[in-house]
C-alpha cells in the first residue's frame, strides 16, 4: 500500500486555507458589525397625545405605518431632489426606501394616551448600513370625534390621510446598530378644525425620543376648578387636562426653561403661574402641588 506524503510547502498552504475558512465561518456568526455580519438596527414606535380640550374622544383609524430608511448615497440623492421626494412621500408613493412596519392596525382613541400615558404601537428592524429618515402614517376612513356622548365623523381632504414626519435628530436619538425608541405625539387639539357642521382632520404630529427630551409633572387642586395646565418655553406650547386626582404630566419637552400656566375654567378660581422651570434631557422634573384660590 502506498503512503501519501506532502511536501512541506503544500502542508503550509493547506494549513493556511483551513485557517482562512475557519475565520470566514466565524465572521458569519459574529453578532453586530457591518452588513456582512447581518447587523440590524431596531425600532420601537410608541403613540402618545397632546390632549384636545374640546372633545371627550378622538378616534383615529390608523391602517398603516412605514419608515423610510436610506444609505448614504440614497440620502444624498434625496437631499438633491428634496422637494420632489417630499411630494412623492405625501402622495403615498412607496419607492425610495419606504418599508412597512408591522402594527396593531385599528381605531385608536388617542385621548386615552395623555398625561404621560402611551402605548407600544409598532416594532421593526432594518440593516444597520441604513439610517431612518422619515415615518409615515396612513389613516383609514373610520375617524370620528365624540362630545357629550354625540359622535361626529372626521373628514379628511386630499392626501391628508398620509401623515409624513421627518426625523429630526435634535429630537430623536438614532442608535445605529442598536435599539431606537421614539414617540409619535399626535396633537388632537391642533389637528381638528370645524367647518360649518363638519369636523375636518389635518393631523399635527411630532416625534421625539426620551434621550433628547425631558418630562414635567405635578398636581393641581381643587377638582371643581377644572384646571387646564399649559407649558410654554417661548416657542413651543403643550397642554394637559389633569386627571381626577389633579395629576398631570408632559413628556417630550425640549430641554430649556419652561413656564406653567394653571388656568381655572370653572368656579371663579384665580389662575396662577410658575416660571423658570428647568427641563433637562432624560430628566423627569416635578413641581410642587398647586392649589388655586378664589
Amino acid at each position: 500500500m502506498k503512503t501519501l506524503s506532502f511536501k512541506p510547502q503544500l502542508k503550509t498552504f493547506i494549513a493556511f486555507c483551513l485557517i482562512c475558512l475557519g475565520l470566514a465561518a466565524c465572521q458569519k456568526t459574529l453578532p453586530g458589525g457591518d452588513a456582512a455580519t447581518g447587523a440590524k438596527s431596531s425600532v420601537n414606535i410608541f403613540i402618545t397625545d397632546d390632549p384636545s380640550l374640546a372633545f371627550d374622544h378622538v378616534f383615529l383609524d390608523i391602517s398603516k405605518v412605514e419608515i423610510k430608511v436610506e444609505d448614504s448615497s440614497e440620502a444624498e440623492h434625496e437631499s438633491e431632489h428634496e422637494s420632489e421626494s417630499d411630494d412623492h412621500d405625501h402622495n403615498g408613493e412607496v419607492s425610495g426606501g419606504w418599508m412597512n412596519v408591522d402594527i396593531h392596525a385599528g381605531v385608536y382613541d388617542i385621548l386615552a394616551f395623555r398625561n404621560g400615558l402611551d402605548t407600544l404601537f409598532a416594532s421593526t428592524s432594518f440593516s444597520s448600513t441604513k439610517k431612518m429618515k422619515k415615518v409615515r402614517l396612513t389613516l383609514g376612513n373610520n375617524n370620528s370625534v365624540e362630545l357629550g356622548g354625540v359622535p361626529s365623523p372626521l373628514m379628511i381632504k386630499g392626501n391628508d390621510n398620509f401623515v409624513v414626519i421627518k426625523i429630526d435628530e435634535s429630537q430623536v436619538q438614532l442608535n445605529n446598530g442598536g435599539l431606537t425608541n421614539f414617540w409619535i405625539d399626535i396633537d388632537a387639539g391642533q389637528s381638528i378644525r370645524k367647518h360649518g357642521n363638519d369636523f375636518e382632520l389635518k393631523p399635527s404630529v411630532k416625534v421625539f425620543s426620551k434621550e433628547r427630551s425631558g418630562s414635567l409633572e405635578g398636581r393641581v387642586f381643587p377638582k371643581d376648578a377644572k384646571t387646564v395646565v399649559t407649558a410654554t418655553n417661548g416657542i413651543d406650547t403643550s397642554t394637559a387636562k389633569p386627571e381626577d386626582e389633579g395629576e398631570f404630566k408632559f413628556i417630550g419637552l425640549k430641554p430649556g426653561t419652561w413656564t406653567l400656566l394653571y388656568h381655572a375654567t370653572a368656579g371663579n378660581y384665580k389662575d396662577t403661574t410658575i416660571t423658570n422651570i428647568i427641563i433637562g434631557e432624560k430628566e423627569d422634573t416635578k413641581v410642587n402641588n398647586v392649589t388655586l384660590r378664589k
